[in-house]
């Protein structure tokens, strides 16, 4: 039986608010993308959950998705949640989304009212949830009017089963486009979920950061590691084993290439500020407004305990982010 850390709340873990809401975030979220899939360790993977919550981590990202298998995920911290943390609800942020490949047919992806509603459905049915806290649409669709895919996050929000309506990855017009409608529908969009680390700055070379403080949204960012580029393993070379060895996986070879100099130049700069890099790429993000969290995954409760140690390192002077522009500019 697990019973939480009374002084999780004791000032270790800062929280910020999102954008202009009643919402608070912790400075660092645990995303569940990989490592809680029917594929991986499931002792660990409820150890990273219990760890994340007693360290003050409230919210838990999640798809429909995330696996492996899809849908796994969800069931497994849907379990979790039911049997560790049911008297702990009110204390979480739990997030879901919706608009990637998920099952047959013409309606297992995308923007559809069709497949918004069927995918939040199931998602509530594997979380063992009445509701989830942020709903996303995963991905902008080509094809579906985008007042079909708003008018679904904001029917989801009135029903409640959703409390707040978010969108990632959508370009700046499309994205502009799609709050301005919410807006109209009586909905509010409280969050934007980019990919976003020093190696991929597009939301401040594109004004998207710029907007987001003007408009009162807050952004929680993904892969603010660049996918393990930012833990400094691959100063040397790809190692063995490593996720860009894998052709499988996201990160290829190339990508780590094209930045490997970026790479042994900001460890250096890290080392010379007396902190890992992976510490130095977390603290960068968290310095970008309108930045809320950022999100990381975790394969152990060491992995996790390892990016948590970075909210203790000093935060960026100017002269150091200036280097790091010269490095890695936006």
């Amino acid at each position: 039986m697990f019973t939480a850390d009374p002084h999780r709340y004791d000032g270790r873990m800062p929280y910020r608010r999102c954008g202009k809401s009643g919402l608070l975030l912790p400075e660092i979220s645990l995303g569940c993308w990989h490592n809680f899939g029917h594929a991986d360790d499931q002792h660990e993977a409820r150890a990273i959950l219990r760890r994340a919550f007693d360290r003050g981590i409230t919210h838990f990202d999640l798809a429909n998705n995330y696996g492996p298998p899809y849908g796994s995920a969800e069931e497994n911290v849907g379990r979790y949640l039911a049997e560790d943390f049911a008297c702990h609800r009110d204390e979480l942020v739990i997030s879901s989304k919706a608009g990637h490949d998920m099952w047959q047919g013409p309606y297992g992806e995308w923007g559809s009212r069709k497949h918004l509603f069927s995918s939040l459905d199931q998602s509530l049915r594997r979380l063992r949830l009445d509701y989830v806290d942020i709903f996303y649409s995963h991905r902008p669709d080509p094809d579906t009017p985008l007042e079909e895919t708003m008018g679904a996050l904001a029917t989801a929000v009135q029903q409640g089963k959703a409390l707040y309506a978010g969108l990632s990855k959508y370009p700046p017009k499309k994205l502009k486009r799609a709050v301005a409608l919410l807006k109209d529908m009586g909905v509010r969009c409280l969050i934007y979920q980019p990919p976003y680390s020093i190696l991929n700055r597009w939301p401040e070379s594109k004004g998207i950061h710029d907007w987001l403080d003007e408009k009162g949204i807050g952004s929680i960012v993904f892969s603010p590691l660049a996918q393990g580029m930012l833990t400094g393993k691959y100063t040397d070379g790809i190692p063995e084993g490593s996720r860009a060895a894998r052709a499988e996986g996201f990160l290829q070879t190339n990508q780590v290439e094209e930045q490997h100099q970026k790479l042994i130049a900001l460890d250096g700069l890290a080392k010379e500020a007396g902190m890992p890099l992976h510490h130095l790429a977390l603290r960068w993000v968290l310095a970008k407004r309108p930045v809320v969290s950022a999100l990381i995954g975790a394969r152990t409760v060491a992995q996790l305990d390892d990016s948590l140690a970075a909210l203790q390192a000093p935060e960026l002077d100017k002269a150091l982010l200036a280097r790091i522009d010269e490095i890695s500019p936006a």
